[in-house]
């Protein structure tokens, strides 16, 4: 699946590059507000990081695609109901390390402006492998998501903001709560 996955990204860049002018590569960072929805985590935004690169094809004067493959890390905590509802010894911090697959489309507002949504596919990387006693995982592997926001153009800078959903459920572990990730992204870029 990764494999199937790096050789898409790697076909679209390539026949992105046949496009010619105005195609565009680059590199972003910046900060990860995160949290996972349900009864077992605390509802509260907390901070973490994201780090990757993006391409920006061009398709006419007002649209864009805009791959991107990050690293993202997500910080949560448990809410006070978790070892009572799962039966394990109170579990405070609980880190996700994910390599997230936005495919957005810009759409030009103004010159410098643009609105960006698309899907995302999120890969977990890493997890906490403490957080169950038996070694099982308690996250599922992968995550569909829709990503919306904003994103600022100074030249070769780029300024965004968006707003990323998950759509499926994380829960691994067969409980009735339901896990979805939610995230606030602000950053920059800089392309090339």
């Amino acid at each position: 699946m990764k494999t199937r996955i790096f050789l898409f990204f790697a076909a679209l860049f390539f026949s992105a590059a046949s496009f010619g002018q105005g195609f565009s590569l680059g590199i972003k960072g910046g900060a990860n507000m995160g949290k996972i929805g349900g009864e077992s985590f605390k509802n509260e935004f907390k901070l973490g990081y994201q780090v990757g690169g993006f391409a920006i094809i061009p398709l006419g004067k007002k649209f864009a695609i805009q791959p991107e493959v990050v690293f993202n890390q997500t910080n949560v905590d448990t809410s006070s109901q978790f070892s009572d509802i799962y039966h394990f010894n109170q579990i405070n911090h609980i880190q996700l390390k994910q390599l997230l697959i936005p495919i957005l489309v810009n759409y030009s507002l103004t010159r410098h402006l643009a609105l960006q949504a698309g899907p995302q596919f999120d890969v977990v990387l890493d997890q906490n492998k403490n957080l169950l006693q038996n070694g099982g995982d308690a996250f599922k592997s992968g995550n569909f998501s829709m990503a919306a926001g904003l994103q600022l153009s100074l030249m070769q800078l780029k300024i965004y903001g968006r707003f990323t959903g998950g759509m499926t459920n994380l829960d691994n572990i067969g409980t009735k709560d339901t896990w979805k990730p939610q995230n606030i992204q602000l950053g920059i870029g800089l392309a090339f």
